[in-house]
């Protein structure tokens, strides 16, 4: 089967449209309310009446209340969770779609144990001060070591280097910058050779 890939970081209809016609399988909705891609939640609503059920919606987290996420995990309907701070297994535990867990790879990471409080992991390069979006790569060495049948992997993809870690087989591939005009504005000709070059890639 070839990966699937994940388009987050979405913040208009067009884009989401764009995404989905190229052949994106999850798009990616941000309620970090510090992220340039934070989308506010009658946003999020217009996202996903648009693009009913052509691919799943993941709503991304960071360390938020069980309530907040609750409310856009309903008004969203959204497909699974992606928790992206330093959420606990109770935060975790309890939810009635899929969850992900974001795992920030420090450098020298050698250990091929991947988290298993969340049904799937997303691996991304560390950053002291960011969460995500740093534009850094994980060594594909490092991605080597790895069990990736439920990673998805992250960090600084863009067309042009996707395929070599879509040949690595991991669950999907995960970007926002790579596909970007400016944060939060997709490019829609980079969408369409990110998700070719992904699909592509065995």
């Amino acid at each position: 089967m070839t990966v699937r890939v994940k388009i987050c970081g979405i913040t208009r209809v067009e884009d989401a449209r764009a995404a989905i016609a190229a052949g994106a399988d999850m798009l990616g909705l941000n309620f970090y309310a510090k992220s340039p891609r934070y989308v506010e939640i009658d946003r999020a609503r217009k996202i996903r009446a648009a693009i009913g059920s052509s691919a799943a919606l993941v709503g991304v987290f960071v360390n938020a209340a069980r309530a907040y996420v609750d409310d856009r995990l309903r008004a969203a309907a959204l497909d699974m969770i992606q928790f992206s701070g330093d959420e606990d297994d109770a935060m975790l535990a309890g939810w009635p779609v899929p969850t992900i867990l974001t795992h920030r790879l420090k450098p020298g990471y050698t250990s091929s144990a991947m988290p298993h409080r969340a049904n799937y992991v997303l691996l991304d390069a560390f950053d002291a001060k960011l969460r995500g979006g740093t534009g850094c790569r994980i060594p594909l060495d490092q991605l080597r070591r790895l069990d990736l049948s439920r990673a998805f992997v992250a960090g600084g993809l863009n067309p042009d280097n996707v395929a070599e870690v879509a040949a690595l087989e991991p669950y999907a591939v995960d970007c926002a910058g790579g596909v970007e005009s400016s944060p939060g504005v997709k490019d829609h000709d980079k969408l369409r050779s990110f998700i070719t070059n992904a699909k592509r890639s065995r």
